[in-house]
């Protein structure tokens, strides 16, 4: 049986990390627009796509348990 929360915890202990490197970022003074921009798109997307597995994670172990009620 997957520990859909356990699984849950980790994705918010990366996202939190990510959200650090997010903030450095953005407090960089050193980076003009662009830049910042270039260091940010990967940071978000990789949120997104972390957020989408989750997603699909918690789908398809519903799904599962639909499943083995029948």
């Amino acid at each position: 049986m997957m520990n859909i929360d356990f699984i849950q915890n980790k994705m918010n202990e990366i996202i939190a990390e990510l959200e650090k490197e997010v903030m450095t970022v953005l407090m960089d003074e050193s980076l003009d627009k662009k830049q910042t921009n270039l260091h940010m798109k990967p940071l978000t997307s990789t949120k997104k796509i972390l957020n989408n597995a989750l997603d699909s994670i918690k789908m398809v172990h519903r799904l599962g348990q639909e499943e083995l009620e029948k």
